[in-house]
């Protein structure tokens, strides 16, 4: 029986992806102990791994996770008052597939997206 995926991408600075998902977007670290390699992350049951990849190409990168929200809007603002860039073409509006999403690049080009299913 399947139970979750966990994504896992790559990030060229550990330091920089911590201060990134911690700090900007208030994930947790998960586990007691430090890989300089490898990163776990945690927000609302949601987890997301990372492999160091120091040679990564950013412009390069097409690491992407879809995130399923149910507080897209409140979600969307708290990251507008605290300044998080958002996607230059991922500003938060509905889609004709039924979802409102907006997206966000985090510091090694891994796409973020979050959405909500709209109710009809």
């Amino acid at each position: 029986m399947l139970t979750a995926i966990i994504p896992k991408l790559p990030m060229r600075n550990r330091d920089n992806t911590i201060s990134y998902y911690i700090d900007s977007l208030e994930f947790k670290k998960v586990g007691t102990m430090d890989y300089p390699d490898y990163l776990i992350i945690e927000k609302d049951g949601i987890e997301i791994h990372f492999f160091l990849f120091r040679a990564l190409e950013p412009e390069e990168n097409y690491g992407q996770v879809y995130i399923r929200t149910n507080e897209i809007d409140s979600l969307y603002q708290s990251l507008l008052n605290t300044r998080v860039p958002i996607h230059p073409n991922g500003a938060l509006e509905i889609k004709p597939w039924g979802q409102k999403e907006f997206s966000l690049l985090d510091p090694d080009h891994n796409l973020l997206t979050f959405g909500e299913s709209i109710k009809k």
